[in-house]
């Protein structure tokens, strides 16, 4: 999947609105816009040859979402990067994302659940890759297993919450706030289990393995932060 599937964007069939979005989102999440910077209209208007009217539009879509702030007499602004905003984000995921996990066990139908196994097989076949290659597999097989759980439960709210709203700012720290990850044969296991839970229908043990998951994400993150503080790091 290309990184806008994930937030419901189809832009074989969207409007100009809809692609220049879908663009700057992109620009956004990998940094080629960077985070803290301000955003110029017309200067987006004559790279990317459309009218004013047309990027104003695209950036109002962008701060529904919050990958952008805009204030007056100052303009729009890619929103910030920092630690605490990182931390915050996972505390929510695992709170909404367990409850997206209980409910995939209950509502996922068999063939969903086969999808589901497919891509925790098709990850672990990336742990005799090199190291790079390994750590590209794992961030995308990662927010494949998550995005077929989320769609698997069934709740409008839930998806909206976690794939348009904050899904794009975890992808946007995953891009631009690079950190080895030891955890990477670790969570593959944990999506096994997770997957195990879901296919025995056990959807009181998919939402525990779901947060313990996502904890252990959040607590492996602090350490590396504060791992980074005391080397005199900074997260950007």
């Amino acid at each position: 999947m290309s990184i806008l599937s994930y937030f419901g964007a189809d832009l074989t069939t969207a409007s100009v609105v809809d692609q220049i979005t879908g663009q700057l989102m992109e620009q956004i999440i990998t940094g080629a816009i960077a985070s803290g910077s301000k955003i110029s209209e017309p200067d987006l208007a004559k790279r990317l040859n459309v009218s004013r009217s047309t990027i104003r539009e695209a950036i109002s879509r962008l701060e529904s979402i919050h990958l952008v702030s805009r204030k007056a007499n100052i303009g729009a602004r890619v929103i910030p990067l920092s630690a605490e905003g990182l931390l915050e984000i996972y505390q929510i995921r695992e709170a909404l994302e367990g409850l997206a996990c209980r409910l995939a066990a209950e509502r996922m139908t068999s063939e969903e659940i086969a999808d589901l196994e497919a891509v925790v097989r098709s990850n672990r076949q990336s742990e005799t890759q090199t190291e790079k290659t390994m750590l590209e597999q794992h961030r995308n097989g990662d927010m494949d297993f998550h995005y077929l759980v989320i769609q698997g439960s069934r709740c409008q709210h839930l998806q909206h919450l976690l794939c348009r709203e904050l899904y794009p700012k975890i992808s946007m720290y995953r891009y631009q706030f690079s950190m080895g990850s030891p955890r990477v044969e670790t969570g593959f296991n944990e999506h096994q289990f997770i997957v195990d839970a879901i296919r025995d229908r056990d959807s009181e043990m998919a939402e525990m393995l779901m947060r313990r998951h996502i904890r252990a994400s959040r607590l492996y993150i602090e350490s590396q932060l504060s791992e980074s503080y005391t080397n005199g790091e900074s997260i950007q």
